[in-house]
Parts: structure tokens; C-alpha cells; sequence
């Protein structure tokens, strides 16, 4: 399922959890495995290739990636699917995260390809988040910021889907 920017935003505050940095409360990581490796061979079959899939994560606030490879897409370009520990979001990027502003990701991302991905995630229950949405600075509930010199703020990229 694709939010609006107003419910995503509502979804982002909603998760961000001051005590739980990498994982929520109550997280099941058999269960996100379980799903993230569905996510992965249903990727596989709908673009009818292999896709790099990282699942050596740690220290961060997300599961992991799965590269759908450039020569697999109709729009040439490889896409990028990072699987947050939280609420089951997901950030769906061509190339890696930042590579594209938010104009030329509209104008490069084949809607053919979009299309796929974005069925994948919610036949599986992911959300898919608006990367445009998490480029944004962060200033939630954490003391993530604490760790940050201010010249580098963290974003809200990183609070969900990177290392920490």
C-alpha cells in the first residue's frame, strides 16, 4: 500500500519510538525474516531474475535490501527495496537512496515498474514510503539527532532504514 505524504507522515511520528532505535517492542524477527524472504522470490518472479538480496544487517532500523538488477527493468535502471524493523515500511528507490530528487525519480521510474514492486509490497502487507518524504531532516521523538555533528543531521531515511 502507497500513503498520501500526510498519512505517511502521521504513520512516521506514529512509530517513532524514543526507546526502541532498531526494532520496536514486541518485534518478531523470524516473522520479518520469514516475509522479507518472500518479498525477495516474488520479486524474483515478477521481474523474472535473481535479485541481490542483503540480509547481513545490523546496528540499523532496517531488515534489509533487495537490488532489482537494471537489465530486469523496463526503465533500465536497477531498483532498491529497503525493508524497515518498523511497521512494516518499505522505501522503494531506483539506484541507491538520494541517487534521484524527487522530479527526476517521477520522470525515470517506469510506472511499469513501480506498478510491480508497489504489488509485490502490499500483496506481502509492506507500506511503501515516499523516499522524497525521508530525505527530510529528522526531528522526532529519539535523541538520534545526539549522535549526529549538526553539520550532518540524520534524516528520517535514517531513523527507519538505515544503520545506526
Amino acid at each position: 500500500m502507497s500513503l498520501d505524504d500526510e498519512s505517511a507522515w502521521t504513520l512516521l511520528r506514529h512509530l517513532d519510538d524514543p526507546d526502541h532505535m532498531e526494532f520496536p517492542h514486541g518485534y518478531d524477527h523470524t516473522a520479518a525474516r520469514a516475509r522479507f524472504d518472500q518479498l525477495a522470490a516474488h520479486l524474483d518472479q515478477r521481474f523474472q531474475c535473481t535479485c541481490t538480496v542483503d540480509r547481513q544487517v545490523q546496528d540499523a532500523s532496517h531488515h534489509g535490501r533487495i537490488s532489482i538488477p537494471e537489465t530486469a527493468t523496463a526503465g533500465g535502471d536497477r531498483i532498491t527495496v529497503t525493508v524497515s524493523n518498523f511497521g512494516n515500511l518499505a522505501a522503494v528507490t531506483l539506484g541507491n537512496s538520494e541517487s534521484c530528487d524527487e522530479d527526476e525519480e517521477r520522470e525515470l521510474f517506469q510506472a511499469t515498474d513501480r506498478h510491480r514492486v508497489e504489488n509485490v509490497l502490499e500483496a506481502l502487507g509492506y507500506v511503501a514510503i515516499s523516499e522524497h518524504l525521508l530525505r527530510t531532516r529528522y526531528d522526532g521523538v529519539s535523541d538520534l539527532v545526539s549522535y549526529y555533528p549538526p553539520e550532518h543531521p540524520p534524516r528520517w531515511w535514517t531513523r527507519f532504514f538505515d544503520y545506526l
